[in-house]
């Protein structure tokens, strides 16, 4: 598989990288695995997404895969013969953790499978743009586990315990318009459009005060983690903090001036 760069000096196996304007875009690329989810591209992509999230000209980033799957699981080739003392001593999901910290918003366009680790990474995106052929599901019962990247977890704080009982429990495929009826996407839209869509709401965020769409990412973020009240504490910190920021006042300016801000970051 011919390695592909991010334009920084950086190369990957198993990705596509392209900046488009101020969008950052990485398509999962193992094709003939239906983008399973080998450790060595759970790494590349925490790296790609880092590098975006360092990268100043950089403001919201697209996660997508192909035609027939954003990603059909886990690589099961690649963990079928660890015991315990293996996958905890290795931290078999430990490059995960890397992927919850991305700062920037991330917006998942997905397309076909959509299935196990390939679900639990969707849900850690800000964003899911699902075209009509997306297949949603946990099907890790149905090979002696369960979700261990964050499914159990995410699904039940979106679609509540008894729709994620029943999809982790029966490893059933849910539809897109499903997922849709359950808050597990932002929206459904035909398959020609799910990358169109995911670029058009990416580039309305980065058009956006970068300051402001990183707190505001975090703040909604910070409302799975605490109780109402420490939320709201922890958004009004960040409300205030904005004020120290020559958006706000450019911002603030702007709307009185009645003419378009410019952002700078700062």
């Amino acid at each position: 598989m011919t390695a592909t760069g991010d334009g920084q000096g950086r190369s990957y196996q198993y990705l596509l990288v392209e900046a488009d304007g101020p969008v950052g875009i990485v398509r999962l690329n193992r094709p003939k695995v239906l983008n399973a989810l080998c450790r060595a591209l759970i790494e590349e992509l925490a790296d790609a997404l880092g590098a975006f999230d360092r990268d100043p000209a950089i403001r919201c980033m697209v996660l997508t895969g192909n035609e027939r799957a954003f990603a059909a699981g886990a690589d099961i080739a690649e963990m079928a013969g660890k015991g315990l003392a293996e996958v905890t001593g290795d931290d078999l999901l430990g490059a995960w953790q890397r992927l919850w910290r991305i700062r920037k918003p991330v917006v998942a366009a997905v397309q076909g499978y959509c299935l196990g680790g390939g679900f639990e990474l969707a849900m850690g995106c800000d964003l899911i743009v699902a075209g009509e052929s997306a297949q949603f599901g946990q099907p890790e019962i149905k090979i002696g586990v369960i979700p261990g990247a964050g499914g159990t977890q995410r699904l039940t704080r979106v679609a509540g315990k008894y729709k994620a009982m029943e999809a982790v429990l029966t490893g059933r495929m849910i539809p897109a318009r499903e997922a849709e009826a359950w808050g597990l996407v932002t929206k459904v839209v035909p398959d020609e459009q799910c990358l169109p869509e995911a670029l058009r709401l990416a580039r309305t965020i980065a058009g956006m005060p970068p300051l402001a769409v990183q707190m505001a990412k975090a703040a909604v973020l910070q409302a799975y983690e605490t109780p109402l009240g420490a939320g709201l504490e922890f958004e009004r910190r960040l409300f205030y903090s904005l004020f120290a920021t020559e958006d706000q006042k450019e911002g603030m300016q702007a709307f009185l001036e009645k003419r378009s801000p410019q952002w700078k970051g700062r």
